[in-house]
């Protein structure tokens, strides 16, 4: 299939390898050249511009950090609205709000595009794995037409019909449970901590017995070890999704309480200078709050 890829960061990297290495007619953008060196090694076609990535694509994925940066590579000056062929698709895989994602889709379909919305779920080994998750919504068709996409990037996916939004709601409610996981993880180590437990061993009882899952062995591995580097998002980024999913939560009245504790301790550690660390750094601010460090 030809298809165009913009944005190579921790996750896009990782997908696109992953598209290049099965075959794809791949076309490459990223603002910051030196990102698709690899790719381009591989044999991917790397080019100067947004409306290059688009020009005879089926296909062009996006996988950006905000909402901002899509609505600018998306609608902006020589975005990808403006280059796409009528019928084409633009999927968009990052974590996007659900007002950006029916904003996008309106655009898309007024310009004769399609917009399907497939966030994704794991971190960057897993995406260079091909063993994410991801959840599609859009019209049948293009989902479909996406499948041999999705089945390169990932181990599943999951559609969720045809109202994009769905995708945007269902990827920030993800997000919220393993962040409020995560917050809580810190809590847990800081507990144990204080009366004098090791945190590998706590680490041990956590995982082995009740919560016995990715996310808990995880990011309660790195909490342990306080390897803070091993980056699968970074803190200002999680707060990003955090405010995402509140906002998603205030626009249909839903409180969300947890939330705000997630939030605050994002808050927290940002403020300590840990903003580019992974998200778990939580457990830092959490530690900080209760005496320790």
């Amino acid at each position: 299939m030809k298809v165009g890829f913009i944005g190579l960061g921790r996750m896009g990297g990782g997908i696109a390898g992953r598209l290049q290495g099965a075959g794809h007619e791949l076309v490459v953008y990223n603002r910051t050249r030196e990102k698709a060196a690899a790719l381009e090694k591989a044999g991917a076609k790397v080019v100067g511009s947004i409306a290059e990535a688009c020009a005879g694509r089926e296909v062009v994925v996006t996988m950006l950090a905000h909402d901002q940066a899509l609505e600018e590579v998306a609608l902006g000056a020589g975005g990808i609205r403006g280059a796409l062929a009528n019928g084409a698709i633009h999927v968009a895989m990052g974590t996007h709000g659900v007002a950006a994602t029916r904003a996008l889709a309106r655009a898309h379909a007024e310009a004769g595009q399609v917009y399907v919305a497939a966030p994704v779920l794991g971190r960057p080994e897993v995406a260079a794995a091909g063993q994410l998750g991801i959840v599609a919504a859009g019209p049948a068709d293009a989902v479909a037409k996406c499948r041999p996409l999705f089945d390169v990037m990932g181990r599943r996916t999951f559609e969720a019909g045809a109202d994009q939004s769905a995708a945007a709601a269902i990827k920030l409610a993800n997000n919220f449970v393993l962040g409020c996981a995560i917050e809580v993880l810190g809590e847990a180590f800081v507990l144990a901590e204080k009366h004098g437990v090791a945190r590998a061993l706590l680490y041990d009882v956590l995982t082995d017995v009740l919560f016995a899952c990715p996310a808990y062995k995880g990011y309660g591995d790195i909490i342990a070890k306080q390897d803070w580097d091993r980056v699968g998002i970074t803190a200002r980024l999680a707060l990003k999704d955090c405010n995402l999913a509140l906002a998603a939560a205030e626009g249909v009245e839903v409180p969300l309480p947890s939330g705000s504790a997630w939030r605050d301790r994002l808050i927290g550690a940002i403020a300590h200078g840990l903003a580019e660390k992974d998200q778990s750094v939580v457990a830092v601010a959490q530690a900080r709050a209760s005496g320790l460090g």
